[in-house]
């Protein structure tokens, strides 16, 4: 199968297109025939080395870790899918999504909703499910204030609209040019900068972190008193504030209460930009430069 990885840890100069082997589906998982794949900074990361304590890569190596696709093989000990079932989800261990066909562990998969395009699923598993894990860690109340850092992206914006859909108020964080999209999906909006905090006039009831640093630094001072605070993007200077990281799920049933909101309309996934396979590296250098306006997705059948 043709798929795009890296032979080592690195720039963008790593990548190249691998002609391999088309993998099989060991105890518990299955093997999916790629129709898309979501791009996240996780990938590059990944790609520059700087995952390596925590995301094991025997080189050279496919990227991605999302996708959709159709299950065309199913492994020993897997219950509840079968060979035709269009399916989404999480990459097993050592596989990766740009790439015609991939694992995934059936216990990091559902089914696709029909009503739901292999497009939209394949956003589904890493930002739309970060941003379902981090409102249920929140555990806000209807009514509270929710403040989101770096609403602009994939995350932030499936994180205002799950926000919203439980009776949440919400501000959102973003550079100027996300301001229409913010507003779109009924939150307040706030230029990013320096300064951005003493545009907020409201004490908030929690914080989901996209940014990090001195932005995170700055927004605590918003909170009230022991309001909860989620960070993606440094969990460590959370926890120094009192907060955590993102306790991730990716499981199936997690999952599919995801793709329910797309489903049912709650949810729209904001899709910046479809590339073709071909041009993998394109994808990529795209949510590399920062200013993707929402998720990027690599279409493969």
């Amino acid at each position: 199968m043709i798929a795009y990885g890296f032979s080592e840890y690195g720039g963008p100069e790593t990548e190249f297109f691998l002609d391999v082997p088309i993998p099989d589906p060991g105890q518990g998982q299955v093997l999916v025939a790629v129709h898309a794949a979501g791009v996240n900074p996780a990938d590059w990361k990944v790609r520059a080395g700087n995952r390596k304590d925590s995301v094991p890569t025997l080189l050279p190596a496919v990227l991605g870790r999302e996708v959709s696709g159709t299950v065309v093989q199913v492994g020993t000990h897997v219950d509840g899918l079968s060979v035709g079932d269009h399916v989404f989800g999480s990459t097993a261990a050592g596989h990766g999504g740009y790439a015609q066909y991939t694992v995934l562990n059936a216990s990091n998969a559902a089914r696709k909703p029909e009503s739901v395009s292999f497009v939209a699923a394949a956003t589904l598993a890493v930002a739309a499910g970060t941003a379902f894990d981090a409102i249920d860690q929140l555990a806000l109340t209807s009514g509270a204030t929710l403040l989101v850092l770096g609403a602009g992206g994939g995350v932030g914006s499936a994180a205002l609209q799950i926000a919203r859909a439980r009776g949440l108020k919400t501000i959102g964080v973003a550079s100027t040019h996300k301001q229409e999209w913010v507003r779109s999906v009924g939150a307040r909006f706030v230029p990013s900068g320096e300064h951005f905090a003493d545009s907020v006039d409201t004490v908030v009831d929690g914080i989901f972190d996209l940014v990090g640093g001195d932005v995170l630094r700055s927004a605590v001072s918003l909170i009230k008193p022991d309001g909860p605070v989620v960070s993606v993007a440094d969990s460590m200077l959370a926890a120094s504030l009192g907060g955590s990281g993102v306790t991730r799920r990716r499981t199936t049933e997690a999952y599919e209460a995801v793709a329910e909101l797309v489903a049912n309309g709650t949810l729209h996934p904001r899709i910046d930009q479809v590339f073709p396979l071909e041009h993998a590296g394109e994808a990529l250098a795209a949510v590399e430069s920062g200013h993707a306006a929402g998720k990027v997705v690599i279409e493969v059948t």
